[in-house]
């Protein structure tokens, strides 16, 4: 039963891949005043496809100098951990793989695997752009975990847990009970550190194309290529789920007016609201620099999550 949900989630997991890419062009294109996508299939609801259809049938080449046994491990190991991570994402009361007591550990431990990944595939592929962009991922991605991290212990604070479900239960009772409001600051952190991690426009530095051709999969093409983007997508669908979860109530309806709406519903409505907002975000803003991405992350939102967390102890022994 297990194996027949795993191919289930599987399945709804790349729609969403394919369609998001979509929607990201598409409303990346309005927002610029260009049409986007809209000649393959109706609307250009095909162009994904066929996109990810080339690319499955490019030739898998393999630099004569590289390291193949991690040139060919490393784009495994960026889209397990990637997947694996959905199986502790509570959909709905009883709507969860793994209801695990330190669930938000287990995402960002297995989460982590994927920093490893990008190091490898720029060591293994023998090229300096790749390496630069895999030390650059390193680097990057390792600073914003350490705010990424602390901006939710405050959630664990007033929830006393790190259970996923538990947290969405803490936020019953309509939108001012969620932790998007008394967690204002852990939000504010949380959703900078987030976009950081996925390496996404205005923190893309490790595919700085104008410096880096494309970082550390310069090297890759093909499906190998695709893994890559695949995983980048999926954790695009994780870290939506995980904001929903931890600061949007999850499937809370935030009216009571409106509780007559299924849970699944309102989860997938935050759901998508945040997904908008990664998109509007890479529409919106230029990228960083080096020096500006790193001090962002060791000034700015380390020192506001150590505050957040004092914040929260002030405030729960004031109350109680």
């Amino acid at each position: 039963m297990y194996v027949l949900y795993t191919l289930l989630l599987l399945a709804v997991v790349i729609v969403f891949v394919t369609y998001a890419i979509y929607f990201e062009r598409k409303v990346i294109g309005w927002m610029q005043f260009r049409h986007g996508p809209n000649r393959t299939g109706p609307l250009g609801l095909l162009q994904t496809v066929a996109d990810v259809a080339k690319l499955l049938i490019k030739e898998d080449t393999i630099p004569a100098k590289a390291d193949k046994a991690l040139f060919v491990l490393a784009p495994a190991l960026a889209f397990i951990p990637s997947f694996t991570v959905l199986a502790v994402i509570p959909y709905g009361l009883n709507l969860q793989f793994a209801d695990l007591n330190v669930g938000f550990l287990y995402y960002i431990a297995l989460s982590g695997i994927t920093t490893i990944a990008i190091v490898i595939a720029g060591w293994a592929s023998n090229n300096k752009y790749a390496l630069l962009g895999g030390m650059r991922s390193a680097a990057q991605m390792i600073s914003y975990e350490v705010p990424l991290v602390l901006s939710v212990v405050g959630v664990a604070m007033m929830t006393e847990s790190l259970n996923l479900r538990e947290i969405v239960l803490h936020q019953q009772g309509y939108f001012w009970h969620w932790n998007l409001f008394p967690q204002i600051v852990g939000f504010a952190v949380f959703a900078v550190a987030a976009v950081s991690e996925l390496n996404r426009t205005p923190f893309d530095l490790p595919e700085a194309e104008s410096e880096l051709v494309a970082g550390y999969h310069v090297e890759y093409s093909g499906f190998r290529f695709a893994f890559f983007m695949l995983a980048e997508y999926v954790y695009i669908y994780a870290i939506a789920c995980l904001a929903t979860v931890l600061f949007l109530g999850g499937w809370n309806a935030p009216l009571p007016q409106l509780d007559f709406v299924p849970g699944l519903v309102w989860f997938a409505l935050k759901f998508a609201a945040v997904v908008f907002a990664l998109v509007w975000i890479r529409a919106t803003l230029p990228r960083l620099r080096v020096d500006q991405l790193m001090g962002l992350a060791w000034k700015v939102l380390l020192p506001a999550a150590i505050a957040n967390i004092f914040l929260t102890a002030l405030g729960i022994e004031w109350l109680g």
